[in-house]
């Protein structure tokens, strides 16, 4: 039971502990055990050595978890080392801290060409964005994707004539979803922006300048987004800690919008506008997560300037709207 547990790890629940003890209760049943070190294979954020446990059972290796029990490797680790010690060891210096970065390495076209011929002059490549280190690569392939959610939010309001709040923000949420997946960071933008509307609306009842009362609601929202990652890490809801990573200011800057949105025009045109806006980021972030077009603008970053050709056209265009057709369609029927 728990009590027990507790007692033979004698106050030291680290991972490294447990698989130290469970290590010594196998082997006074006499089953061999030895701890392996693995990575996970995502191109992510820097990442620590996951430690497990495996024995031989005479014709497969069976490996565990020591921290979660789980048993079978997935598909998506990578044996690095195995043993007690350590990857990395220094003399006359502190311990050292080893994290792995990892990146997918697609063969393009134009690098399979370089490696068929060797007379292509192919040394271009070396100035292009696979020549940058990994992390910067998974930074810019972010990067590179941002113009391709302005895009969408641009058509959605140049041609469709969807209401959001304004061009930058959906796209900013969009990046937001790509922490939290989208379910989830739904759930939480619709949370933080309705608690904080509460608070906007209390706070205009104490006549506050527009500068302490939005200093107030970014409180507020630091406040709000540390509690849900608190209670989200004790329920065991680990993805409810990617709320740290949704942009402050912009929800700071959302609820203070649609709080004057909703004394000026009222709460329907407010609740209008915000899903007009989670509808718009919903959808870059569904484009901007396509993994080929990704690929795509990442090996060729020079698209983005027909990008541009784009968004120059539109900026040109003087017609009519989507919707505004829906909206004038009584007065055609009136003319015939």
């Amino acid at each position: 039971n728990d009590d027990n547990v507790k007692l033979l790890l004698a106050g030291d629940p680290s991972t490294p502990h447990k698989a130290q003890v469970i290590e010594l209760l196998l082997s006074i049943a006499h089953v061999p055990m030895e701890k392996v070190h693995t990575i996970r294979l995502v191109a992510d954020q820097p990442q620590n050595p996951e430690l497990w446990l495996r024995s031989f059972n005479g014709n497969d290796w069976l490996y565990f978890n020591p921290e979660t029990g789980e048993q079978g490797l997935p598909s998506d680790r990578l044996l690095w080392w195995i043993g007690d010690e350590p990857m990395v060891t220094v003399d006359g210096g502190k311990k050292p801290n080893v994290t792995f970065s990892l990146n997918n390495s697609e063969m393009n076209a134009i690098r399979l060409a370089k490696l068929t011929d060797e007379n292509t002059d192919a040394n271009f490549l070396e100035y292009s964005l696979y020549g940058l280190p990994l992390q910067t690569q998974q930074t810019f392939m972010i990067m590179v994707m941002i113009p391709i959610g302005v895009l969408v939010i641009l058509v959605l309001r140049n041609l469709i004539g969807l209401q959001t709040l304004g061009t930058f923000t959906p796209v900013l949420i969009a990046l937001a979803f790509r922490e939290t997946q989208l379910e989830f960071g739904i759930i939480l933008f619709t949370v933080i922006t309705a608690l904080g509307l509460m608070l906007r609306s209390y706070l205009e009842h104490l006549k506050l300048q527009m500068l302490p009362r939005l200093s107030v609601v970014l409180t507020f929202v630091v406040i709000l987004i540390a509690a849900i990652s608190l209670f989200s890490h004790k329920l065991g809801l680990e993805r409810g800690l990617s709320v740290a990573l949704f942009p402050m200011v912009i929800l700071t800057m959302t609820i203070e919008r649609l709080s004057i949105t909703w004394e000026e025009r009222g709460g329907g045109h407010a609740m209008k506008v915000a899903v007009g806006t989670l509808f718009a980021a919903t959808l870059a972030y569904l484009i901007m997560s396509i993994p080929e077009l990704v690929y795509f603008i990442f090996t060729f970053p020079a698209v983005l300037l027909i990008l541009v050709g784009f968004m120059l056209a539109m900026g040109r265009y003087r017609g009519y709207r989507l919707t505004e057709l829906v909206r004038f369609k009584a007065f055609l029927k009136a003319d015939s």
